[in-house]
């Protein structure tokens, strides 16, 4: 299911609809009631006809919208479902009285002709070609326009269409002449609007991205939805550390790009574990990694996973790592200054959570008080042992988890 923020880039459901319906789906058949409104009065709201019409329509487009981000977009079949569902219920009241009037051949041939356009485009990608399939399929769509006024010509006239008699009145020529003109404008601003919007969401994606990075995507997502969300204020988190072991003189030992990869490693067996288990901040700063959750409960799951997926992959170079917790008040927010700003955790409650993690020894965690209690009952948990650490005057009381 796509996020708030992708919905804002790339469009919701419905606002994908509503450009399918009226930029594609529904442009020829707007055509063609306005043709039928004046052909037969207001008579037929009275008939099936019209209800018959938006209701292909409408399955039309909600069917193209459903199967754009799909790996097969559909659009040459997707083009003809209008049609296909109009003529099966039509012919179906009608008989084969329906096939003698012209509009409704025209359905099925504009249906065709802008499908094989937009297929052959999904197909073509970014690049000359797509551009003047992009110029064609406007040309098309203006060609409706003009196509049905011929074709309303020669129903209220009686006669047998002739190109030839058609053409020969030069106010015809000027319609079909300036509407080629406008499809082809048309064409040329869309294909520039398609560009444009086409770098838009490829920015936008990437700024997702680098502010998922800063954030988290969790926090992202409430940041978009309310900008308030931001503010500093007071607020009972957990807090969980996590630093590799004799990691310092260890990396004095290796060339840096084996250090990295220790670090990518380490990283990325950790992200997805602290995803999962809820946090709304993951900060890495070289071999120690913050996590920030709103609950006790996820920490301590939290911990005990990542103990198990760390151990793997720290292994292979010989490193282990130790994790502290604690729960408790902080202060969270955008903290900075006018020009640099981050979003952070602050209060005693990370400075005792650090001071745990650093008395826990390679492959343990020590979990505080506090964060215990939110811990199973059955839950096993080593013996009671107090820390005596800089700047606390009582000792810690923590708890080894099993």
């Amino acid at each position: 299911m796509a996020s708030a923020l992708d919905s804002r880039i790339s469009g919701s459901f419905r606002n994908r609809y509503e450009q399918e319906l009226f930029r594609n789906s529904g442009q020829f058949p707007i055509a063609n009631l306005l043709l039928e409104l004046l052909l037969e009065g207001p008579a037929i709201f009275l008939a099936p006809d019209i209800y018959t019409l938006i209701g292909a329509t409408l399955f039309q487009a909600w069917a193209l919208t459903r199967w754009e981000n799909t790996p097969a977009p559909r659009r040459f079949l997707g083009n003809l479902i209008g049609p296909a569902v109009y003529t099966a219920i039509e012919a179906f009241l009608e008989g084969w009285t329906f096939f003698a009037m012209p509009n409704h051949i025209a359905y099925w041939i504009f249906a065709a002709a802008v499908g094989v356009l937009q297929a052959a485009r999904s197909r073509a990608g970014p690049g000359t070609a797509s551009g003047l399939l992009i110029v064609l399929e406007n040309v098309a769509r203006a060609a409706i326009l003009f196509v049905m006024y011929a074709i309303f010509e020669s129903l209220i006239d009686g006669t047998r269409f002739s190109a030839a008699v058609f053409f020969a009145d030069r106010a015809h020529m000027f319609i079909a002449l300036a509407t080629l003109i406008l499809g082809i404008s048309v064409g040329l601003a869309a294909l520039s609007e398609y560009g444009f919007l086409a770098l838009l969401r490829e920015t936008s994606t990437r700024l997702q991205r680098y502010s998922e990075w800063l954030l988290g995507k969790d926090l992202l997502e409430r940041v978009i939805a309310n900008p308030e969300a931001l503010t500093m204020v007071r607020r009972e988190r957990a807090i969980l550390f996590m630093d590799i072991r004799g990691f310092t003189s260890w990396s004095e030992r290796c060339p840096p790009e084996t250090v990295v990869q220790a670090l990518n490693d380490y990283y990325q067996a950790s992200e997805a574990v602290v995803w999962r288990h809820g946090a709304i901040k993951l900060k890495f700063s070289a071999d120690e990694i913050l996590a920030v959750f709103p609950e006790a409960r996820q920490a301590v799951a939290c911990a005990l996973e990542l103990r198990r997926c760390t151990r793997d992959a720290l292994a292979p170079w010989g490193l282990g790592a130790g994790i502290g917790a604690h729960f408790g008040p902080v202060v969270e927010g955008l903290l900075g200054s006018s020009g640099v700003k981050g979003y952070d955790v602050i209060g005693d409650t990370v400075n005792t959570a650090k001071r745990i993690e650093g008395a826990a020894g390679s492959g343990e965690v020590l979990a505080s008080e506090s964060l215990c209690a939110a811990l199973d009952p059955a839950a096993a948990v080593g013996v009671r042992r107090q820390l005596v650490v800089k700047g606390k005057e009582a000792p810690l009381e923590v708890y080894p988890l099993l």
